[in-house]
């Protein structure tokens, strides 16, 4: 063939199916899935052997499963700013689906990709912190929460009811401990909703290109589902995570958060695990809904040019220490599920670091797009490539501090100079705070030089340590 005619063809190609790589041609779609307080470890791929969570496994099968995947912001707002924006603090020029859109790209937001509160802006349909210059359209998805109709709990208090009066709701001090398990077969439901909007959106837009976010509310409490996902989960089932006396001695202070003790909860041991079973609940029926979307990507036959991306703002506590919810720093809460399903690169697992701050740039490399310059985070898809490869040595989480995490260690820095070391090996638990021992000063500094050299980079002051 001569190579007038390589040329025509390389030509023709190019402007029937869009840009090249020298490797293969790039994503014509983007679909970004965005669960809510999804602790890595209950996800089947990632090892849980009681929760039901068929779709996320089959999406693993496919695409790239990080094991060491983290947040940089250990609660709802910082977290999803970090990774739209792709900064470890703060916001900057242009989120996430405006570099799409800047590029000829339809960018539409289904349920809660930014913060919304939750239940607030889910019973009242508003709009949370949204950046409306993010997409092209943008569709809330609506519920009752925790004023659903069915067997309503709130454990701490050890209520429970049918009764539709009297519900912890909005605001309330102890809407974090709620269940519902209702007779609905679940269409009512935020998640439902947001998937079957999804789907209209795939139908409508296959023939362009499009970026879709799609942000599920569940298992962020109250944990609503129809009853038919809670009897999986009978209690006698549930194991609850290490509990260990005296476990908070050597936390310091500002790095605690609810606890046991704090809301009642400690008082009906049962009850805990009724609160692990409605999580576990609450996930299946949010994997249920990621299937919805899958199906039809692959029923329209844009499996093959569709990057797509599942991963959660952060972790949850169960118990673990006795805490509850988010907001440390501890490894139940930094640490994210994470998976990257890119066509034309195989699936595989890899225990390199990776941060939500890396997903921008990953996916707009993916579609041949040009990175915009204040972007903090890394191109993954050395890792996609080649599950062995590393892009950084390290990840790093904030509140109230920050978390270095490294091969092996996780070493804890407050704002007020306290300190936490844990032999992630040795304990992954994170039961013993090393911080104060002897034995361990010399990796106590190495990990301490490191976090001072990675923050300082990103301008974020603390105090030093006492």
């Amino acid at each position: 063939m001569s190579l007038v005619c390589i040329a025509v063809g390389l030509l023709f190609a190019f402007l029937v199916t869009g840009p090249q790589e020298a490797n293969g041609q790039h994503v014509q779609n983007v679909l970004f899935i965005v669960s809510d307080d999804l602790r890595a470890n209950v996800a089947g791929c990632y090892g849980d052997q009681l929760c039901k969570t068929p779709n996320i496994d089959r999406l693993a099968k496919r695409g790239m499963v990080f094991d060491r995947a983290y947040c940089q912001g250990t609660w709802c707002s910082p977290s999803r700013t970090s990774f739209m924006y792709s900064r470890y603090q703060g916001k900057s020029k242009t989120t996430l689906g405006e570099c799409f859109i800047e590029n000829g790209f339809y960018s539409a937001r289904v349920g809660k990709i930014f913060h919304m509160r939750v239940p607030g802006d889910i019973i009242d349909g508003t709009d949370g912190n949204d950046v409306p210059a993010c997409w092209t359209e943008k569709f809330n998805s609506p519920g009752q929460e925790a004023h659903t109709p069915g067997d309503y709990a709130c454990l701490n208090l050890n209520v429970f009811t049918d009764a539709l009066e009297g519900r912890q709701s909005t605001g309330m001090k102890h809407r974090m401990f709620v269940t519902v398990a209702h007779d609905g077969d679940g269409s009512d439901q935020p998640d439902y909703k947001t998937a079957t909007k999804t789907i209209e959106l795939l139908r409508k837009h296959k023939d362009e290109r499009f970026f879709i976010a799609t942000g599920f509310v569940r298992p962020h409490y109250p944990m609503v589902a129809p009853r038919k996902y809670f009897d999986p989960y009978p209690i006698e089932r549930i194991e609850m995570p290490p509990q260990v006396e005296g476990d908070l001695d050597d936390i310091p202070v500002v790095g605690r958060t609810t606890t046991s003790q704090s809301t009642g909860i400690d008082k009906f041991p049962d009850n805990q695990k009724r609160m692990w079973a409605a999580y576990y609940a609450s996930v299946q029926f949010m994997d249920e809904q990621v299937g919805r979307v899958l199906d039809e990507l692959d029923r329209l036959g844009l499996t093959e040019s569709t990057a797509i991306v599942f991963t959660s703002d952060h972790g949850y506590q169960l118990g673990d220490h006795t805490f509850w919810q988010k907001l440390t720093l501890h490894e139940q809460v930094a640490r994210v599920p994470m998976i990257i399903s890119v066509p034309g690169h195989k699936p595989g697992r890899t225990n390199s670091f990776a941060e939500l701050v890396d997903i921008y740039p990953t996916l707009v490399k993916a579609a041949g797009i040009e990175t915009p310059d204040e972007v903090q985070g890394v191109d993954l898809s050395p890792m996609l490539k080649d599950p062995t490869a590393t892009v950084k040595e390290g990840a790093l989480s904030l509140n109230k501090g920050a978390l270095w995490r490294t091969d092996g260690w996780a070493y804890m820095q407050y704002r007020d100079g306290s300190e936490e070391l844990y032999d992630m090996k040795a304990d992954p638990d994170q039961i013993t705070n090393l911080a104060k021992s002897d034995k361990h000063s010399e990796e106590l500094a190495r990990l301490r030089e490191q976090w001072n050299e990675r923050t300082a980079t990103l301008g974020i002051k603390f105090k030093s340590p006492k």
